[in-house]
């Protein structure tokens, strides 16, 4: 059956000399995986639409038998290119992928943390990169898990504890004007590591980078 939805790229990954698997976060059906077969061939439909943190809409065969389905059209729609021309965003939206894939589970709808990820992939591609805007994120991660820490009950200085319940709560255009001193990106980065390890079991590599 054709299924369509409308997704960010996660990861690709070669399957043969001409085919990718493109793993996708789709408002409709969360995380899933697809096959485009032929994608790397010269004259392929694909060719320029299939790449990291691509906003797409595209249609799909799904499978009966594994959990990867297959590509058939796809519609780009924004690319993110400036993404892609700063390491240190790339590192910061490469993580917030891995925590999404730690925290979440395939083919489960997750429309709020698709438009989470959508809103973070935005302020990554548009802003420099900033340890508060991971920070947000991860905040925002946790409350759409259900798992949003109870800030009266943190052992946080109240300079970060404010800090904290602003990046939770408010919209992004203002997070972009929050600026932590140095001592509370440090108060916040270990709480926020020590939260994620006990919640979600484990934290993704590349976090110490991602907030260098």
């Amino acid at each position: 059956m054709l299924e369509s939805a409308s997704g960010i790229i996660l990861r690709t990954r070669l399957l043969t000399e001409t085919s990718l698997i493109v793993v996708w976060l789709t408002a409709e059906h969360g995380r899933l995986s697809t096959v485009a077969k032929g994608a790397r061939r010269p004259k392929s439909s694909y060719l320029g639409k299939l790449d990291l943190f691509y906003e797409v809409n595209f249609s799909f065969h799904r499978s009966r038998r594994s959990e990867l389905h297959t590509l058939r059209e796809v519609l780009l729609r924004e690319t993110h290119a400036t993404l892609r021309q700063d390491l240190q965003s790339l590192r910061q939206a490469s993580y917030c992928t891995a925590l999404i894939e730690a925290a979440t589970e395939i083919d489960t709808p997750i429309p709020a943390i698709h438009q989470l990820f959508r809103e973070t992939v935005r302020v990554a591609a548009s802003s420099e990169p900033r340890p508060e805007t991971l920070f947000a994120f991860e905040l925002k991660l946790l409350h759409e898990l259900g798992l949003g820490p109870d800030f009266s009950e943190c052992r946080l200085t109240p300079g970060a504890s404010k800090l904290a319940s602003a990046f939770l709560s408010e919209s992004w255009d203002f997070i972009s004007h929050i600026r932590a001193t140095p001592s509370q990106i440090g108060e916040l980065g270990q709480f926020l590591h020590n939260y994620l390890a006990y919640h979600i079991g484990r934290i993704p590599p590349g976090r110490e980078l991602a907030l260098a």
